[in-house]
């Protein structure tokens, strides 16, 4: 089973195109839920806020220990930054779980107004693929990437798509742009590493 972190942010937009693609998901909210599922979609939203309902909801500690044992995560905006391991001009007491090797900031793109769409060239997609349309909300810019983190796409030369083990991140919102591409890699990944869901 499929969960998706389901405490802000366009969680129910995932949701769709994980079922559209044939899996059982999950809108996790506690730590019961969390301990139902295999992998976990973390979408965009306001990364601070988001970082304070996990750690009400008790929903932290549990997910950061699921995180540090492996399970699959795909992290979009907020989500991203949640996974990274460095946050710049992030609030002080906002919290990380540092497990994919980035450096990121907030609201990197500028600020809602400053928000844009773009088609982007993602070659992991199948040789010929079309471009994926990319969805920027007050979107975290990419500044440092980790040795061993894998760029899947760029924009403008700054990485906004990338891998690391089971831990995959976007800057932009995938499910925005209702093509289930990215989600079934993703999904793909699980499979090809014999992942259990």
């Amino acid at each position: 089973m499929i969960g998706v972190l389901a405490l802000q942010g366009a969680f129910e937009s995932h949701q769709a195109l994980l079922e559209a693609l044939g899996h059982t998901t999950l809108q996790v909210r506690t730590p019961a839920e969390l301990a139902r599922v295999g992998a976990l979609v973390m979408p965009g939203g306001e990364s601070t806020t988001m970082s304070r309902l996990l750690t009400t909801s008790e929903l932290h500690e549990p997910l950061a220990t699921r995180l540090a044992d492996g399970m699959p995560a795909f992290g979009t905006c907020a989500g991203m930054i949640l996974l990274a391991s460095e946050i710049l001009d992030g609030r002080p007491d906002q919290r990380s779980f540092g497990v994919i090797d980035l450096t990121v900031r907030r609201n990197g793109y500028g600020r809602q107004l400053d928000s844009f769409e773009t088609d982007l060239v993602v070659p992991d997609l199948g040789l010929g693929a079309a471009p994926f349309h990319g969805v920027f909300i007050r979107a975290p810019k990419v500044t440092r990437v980790g040795a061993h983190v894998e760029v899947l796409a760029e924009h403008a030369g700054v990485p906004v798509l990338l891998r690391h083990g089971p831990i995959t991140v976007a800057s932009f919102h995938p499910e925005l742009a209702h093509d289930p591409r990215l989600h079934a890699q993703f999904l793909a990944s699980l499979t090809s590493s014999h992942t259990e869901i």
